[in-house]
């Protein structure tokens, strides 16, 4: 035992990768001794401890591992339906769904609730905790409807022990199941239940209160209520914004974020830039170094300046949040914000400019999704334009007869985007004074393992079509 206070010792001083070896060593000593009791108990607790700092330290699997050992001790001590077995397959249960394994996950709660079944009385406060996670577990596997019924029996329960916060907590995720299946009336009406108890219990201008306004303004700008939307937004801007508010920079950020984008969606982009500026200085004022959270939000800047026409302005945003994510490697977002700010040089005519930071989308979205995905068909698309902007008429051309296979393939040849692409190619080939090559080999095969995302289309002129994106 005296090596788990050695072990807490360390983690308490952030020396987690200290911890571990001393952990591991307890577990080493129990194994040299005799068998027992209490000797099963202190090798169980330097597992559970173990996987614990494992957790912390971002390491999932080991800390499963060390979780899953911990449970065949206690299978082993005690039977596989004792109480304490239901607190570690719970254990598991969240690790799992940390490391989005909802499956495992899913097993593992089950299975705490059939503990609870044979151990506990009906509708506890335990048992509803669980059904909270194995609803949040089926949302995730796309099983909404489980979700619902598991929420309706943990509010039920939770009605039956006169927890009222926890109800309306609940009563929120049953709102955002709701709002998922667009079943919007069921979902306002577990919103404003929820939002009476929270303004009751905590206070009208607290950030549970907020976060419930952002969801039914995102809820009425969902059904085409912008007026209400844009009121709910209001009044949750009202909360952030005001003094002493108490939240910390995460929250104020993300909170700030939300909201605009509801302004976005309803028509008001310059209230939205106003707002992400807001956003903006919270985190800068946080400290800590928050590169991504910053380049996130200048992200989003870009594409508010850049729908209100200040180009300039946007392609500076832009450059901003590229160079902040560049060194933490190339993902899909910062190909797509490559690509953004390359519309954003052409609405400034510094086309070669454009043509080069679309080239580099093109090499990071094939890297990421592959060359015949219509993200990377967007940019090329991009590309192809830029090139004839330049004179480049014959690389243009190659990469429009390139994305026209590809998308005949996709959608068929009478699909509007492919009618565009057409109409499109059939204009440089005009110009160029050539027909066009009809014959194209097949690219079922190829396309079989491609599935096809949503781009969010931002049409700038005849040509650039381009995309953006929420962050």
């Amino acid at each position: 035992m005296s090596l788990h206070v050695v072990a807490a010792i360390y983690c308490r001083l952030g020396r987690l990768e200290e911890a571990v070896p001393v952990l591991k060593r307890s577990i080493e000593v129990v194994r040299e001794v005799e068998n027992g009791l209490e000797h099963a108990v202190a090798k169980y607790s330097g597992y559970m401890q173990l996987g614990d700092t494992y957790s912390m330290l971002g390491q999932l699997d080991c800390s499963i591992a060390c979780y899953e050992a911990g449970l065949m001790i206690q299978i082993h001590t005690f039977t596989d339906s004792d109480p304490k077995v239901a607190q570690t397959c719970r254990y598991l249960a969240e690790a799992h769904v940390q490391a989005m394994q909802f499956n495992e996950a899913k097993k593992y709660c089950k299975k705490t609730l059939e503990i609870h079944k044979q151990h506990s009385a009906p509708s506890s406060p335990e048992e509803a905790t669980d059904r909270r996670l194995m609803a949040l577990i089926c949302e995730a596997l796309g099983d909404h409807e489980s979700a619902l019924e598991h929420l309706v029996l943990a509010s039920m329960a939770m009605i039956a022990h006169g927890h009222d916060a926890e109800v309306a907590a609940i009563d929120v995720s049953i709102g955002d199941i709701y709002f998922s299946l667009c079943r919007f009336d069921e979902a306002i009406f577990a919103y404003q239940k929820a939002l009476i108890v929270f303004k009751s219990t905590r206070g009208e201008s607290h950030l549970s209160v907020a976060s419930l306004f952002i969801r039914l303004a995102e809820l009425y700008n969902k059904t085409g209520k912008s007026r209400e939307a844009k009121s709910y937004a209001d009044n949750a801007l009202r909360i952030y914004t005001r003094p002493g508010i108490g939240a910390s920079c995460e929250e104020l950020s993300s909170g700030l974020v939300e909201i605009s984008a509801v302004y976005e969606a309803v028509g008001e982009p310059e209230e939205a830039f106003r707002v992400l500026q807001r956003a903006m200085k919270a985190v800068e004022e946080g400290g800590g170094g928050q590169h991504s959270a910053i380049a996130g939000i200048e992200a989003e800047m870009g594409v508010m300046l850049y729908m209100v026409g200040r180009y300039g302005e946007a392609r500076k945003a832009f450059e901003g949040a590229i160079g902040k994510l560049r060194g933490a490697g190339k993902s899909v977002l910062f190909g797509i914000l490559v690509n953004q700010m390359g519309l954003a040089c052409i609405q400034l005519y510094r086309i070669e400019e454009a043509a080069k930071l679309f080239e580099e989308a093109k090499l990071v979205l094939e890297q990421e999704y592959g060359t015949y995905h219509s993200y990377t068909l967007g940019v090329c698309s991009n590309l192809a334009a830029a090139f004839d902007a330049m004179g480049r008429v014959g690389e243009a051309i190659e990469i429009l007869e390139h994305i026209l296979k590809v998308r005949e393939e996709m959608l068929g040849t009478a699909n509007p985007e492919v009618d565009e692409e057409k109409r499109r190619l059939e204009e440089l080939l005009k110009e160029a004074g050539r027909a066009r090559n009809k014959k194209a080999n097949s690219l079922q095969n190829l396309l079989a393992s491609n599935s096809l995302g949503i781009m969010k289309k931002q049409v700038t002129n005849t040509w650039f079509g381009g995309f953006s994106f929420t962050a």
